[in-house]
């Protein structure tokens, strides 16, 4: 008897020592939310004396009322749910945060009700605010350097163009170089901050396109090679994939960034030999293709006891190596991080005066030639394009002489009529009295800016003025900033420092000169000729993906159709994503502004009540594309 009244007695203690003067708040509902009890703790965590017989729901902050509702539902059905946050009304009408685990009594004991343990996490959601507000303000920092330091670097890199094409005597020439190399480092030293606070911020996205393996690890051989020569080193390739490799999916960007990051250190550390690379792959039980990469030198090596800080971030093997070599110490630390977000591991291993091995692994799943589709044309830089810009109009809206007199030698050379702007306000003056054929918008200028310039354009003034062609022309860099340009109503992207071939590809899209045949007056909905001139006018290889965009587009048509139906948005913006470059592919131009407005709407839940009609629209024209493609193959 007497152990049994001991346990009691404990048993009361508890009660005591956790509910009644514990610093959580305990309620406890019904199935109804009705709340049948709360301990004395709620007095001192949110004013009120008693609440017992009030509904719990009608102390919910209005906006997150529907959420919880749906939260305790999902309760009723649980033995235990835990960190559900609200936001509580207080006493004195102002909103705290609260966070409850809910325990479901008709698990334990059969009754229909549960028991909340709730606890005040307002200074956490105050830190977490502060948090965001700070990493807001270094995005914009960060966005501001890159824009003030890109800027200058631009009219650096244009006159050096302009002065190498002077005729400079051998001295001069190697004076030029000596300036290119150095705002070559200023440029890696930047794009390595910015990708590592994208890293860092978990706001780094990947592609998922398709992509030719060997292609890829060539591509950086070649950008490289120049660069190797100059120190007596080649660069050598050696593989164990088929010499036409397998088509792969993921972001070969990012590819490129690591391969790039790693053979630049291995010809930066390498004074003598050579560098090479080792590509292989095998099958994984999930029926992806590991890909394998080594990158060897005969270079310095790195001390073992080094080896274990080497991906660490800003640090170097030496600290003499940053004054003697350059560069931020990050270079290592992004390969690493982008390796391993894409699934992959990487290691390291080297002998001091022997040379250093690289090996990293990223699996990538495997696609097929329809997959290269997804994947937009390269620019490249060429001799001479076959058409000219000859005769074009063009507003050049720069502020900084510098750039602007760097452009304007460009398009003179081009043969194109051109008027400049030095801000936005200047530019739409200059639209409002003359026509152009294309507009290159700088982002960041005084009294009006690129993006609210390019707006005013599109809405105040009336076609064709309002149709005319934007290219931003900028030194931002921050990832996003490009889909930001697109939602303001600009065509296309160029990133400053650029090259004037890359340029003169972008503007060549836009330009019909007088007297060519205007494509653009045909009633047809599809347009081919830019999939024609990608693929060298191989007719088969254009059957070939036409046939796919035909036999496989409906499919996805229904899957955005039933999202939209479900009210998934993000699922929406996602399949809006997937379709964009088969759309583009196929030339419909027309619903090139719906697709992006689809997209955007849909990712960040948007104005969403309009995207069940954009839906519609999308579904419609794109049925009508189908058909008209059909009849084309028949």
């Amino acid at each position: 008897m007497k152990e049994n009244l001991k346990k009691y007695l404990e048993q009361e203690k508890f009660y005591k020592d956790v509910v009644e003067d514990g610093s959580d708040v305990i309620f406890v509902v019904d199935f109804d939310l009705n709340i049948l009890y709360h301990n004395p703790s709620l007095s001192l965590t949110v004013g009120y004396d008693n609440l017992v017989g009030e509904n719990f729901l009608e102390y919910i902050h209005p906006a997150l009322k529907k959420q919880l509702a749906e939260d305790f539902e999902i309760c009723k059905s649980h033995p235990y749910n835990s960190n559900i946050e609200f936001k509580f009304l207080c006493a004195n009408d102002t909103y705290k945060y609260l966070e409850f685990n809910a325990i479901n009594l008709k698990f334990k004991d059969g009754i229909d009700g549960l028991i909340l343990d709730c606890r005040d996490i307002s200074e956490r959601k105050k830190d977490q605010e502060e948090l965001i507000q700070a990493q807001k303000a270094k995005e914009q920092f960060l966005a501001n350097m890159s824009h003030e330091i890109r800027t200058p670097i631009n009219g650096i890199a244009g006159m050096i163009t302009l002065l190498n094409e002077s005729n400079p005597t051998a001295e001069q020439k190697k004076y030029l170089n000596a300036i290119k190399h150095s705002t070559d480092n200023l440029k890696v030293i930047i794009n390595d901050i910015l990708d590592f606070s994208a890293i860092e911020s978990g706001k780094l996205k990947f592609e998922k396109i398709g992509f030719d393996i060997l292609h890829q690890v060539q591509s950086v051989i070649d950008s490289l090679t120049v660069q190797a020569h100059e120190k007596g080193l080649t660069i050598e390739l050696n593989t164990k994939i088929h010499e036409r490799g397998p088509i792969l999916l993921g972001d070969p960007v990012r590819l490129n960034q690591i391969l790039i990051n790693l053979v630049n250190n291995a010809i930066k550390f390498t004074h003598e030999g050579k560098i090479t690379i080792n590509v292989g792959c095998s099958k994984s039980f999930d029926k992806k293709l590991n890909v394998t990469f080594e990158v060897i030198d005969t270079g310095i090596g790195i001390p073992k006891d080094k080896l274990g800080t080497i991906f660490d971030t800003f640090k170097q093997a030496d600290e003499s190596i940053t004054r003697k070599f350059g560069g931020t110490g990050l270079g290592l630390t992004i390969s690493k991080q982008l390796v391993e977000l894409q699934g992959g591991k990487i290691s390291v291993s080297s002998r001091v005066g022997v040379g250093t091995t690289f090996t990293f692994m990223i699996p990538y799943e495997i696609g097929s030639k329809t997959d290269l589709v997804e994947e937009t044309e390269p620019r490249k830089e060429t001799k001479k394009q076959a058409s000219s810009l000859a005769g074009m109009r063009v507003l050049l809206v720069e502020d900084n002489d510098i750039n602007r007199m760097y452009a304007a030698n460009i398009l003179k050379k081009w043969h194109c009529r051109y008027d400049e702007a030095e801000n936005g306000q200047i530019a739409l003056e200059k639209v409002r009295k003359q026509d152009y054929d294309v507009i290159l918008m700088d982002i960041q200028m005084p009294v009006l800016d690129g993006i609210e310039a390019a707006r005013a354009i599109r809405t105040s003034f009336a076609s064709p003025k309002k149709d005319t062609p934007i290219i931003a022309f900028t030194a931002n860099a921050l990832k996003g900033d490009k889909d930001k340009y697109l939602e303001a109503g600009m065509n296309a992207y160029i990133s400053k420092p650029f090259m004037p071939d890359e340029l003169h590809s972008i503007m060549l899209e836009y330009f019909s000169p007088e007297g060519a045949p205007d494509t653009t007056t045909n009633n047809k909905l599809t347009d081919l000729t830019s999939l024609r001139k990608m693929s060298n006018n191989d007719e088969l290889f254009v059957q070939e993906l036409v046939k796919s965009f035909v036999d496989k587009t409906p499919e996805l048509l229904d899957e955005l159709n039933a999202a939209s139906q479900q009210e998934d948005w993000p699922l929406v913006g996602s399949l809006a994503h997937k379709l964009k470059p088969n759309l583009s592919f196929m030339g419909i131009e027309s619903l090139k502004e719906l697709i992006m407005t689809l997209e955007h709407k849909g990712k960040n839940g948007e104005d969403t009540q309009a995207i069940p009609a954009l839906v519609a629209q999308l579904t419609g024209t794109v049925n009508q594309a189908i058909s008209e493609l059909q009849q084309q193959l028949s």
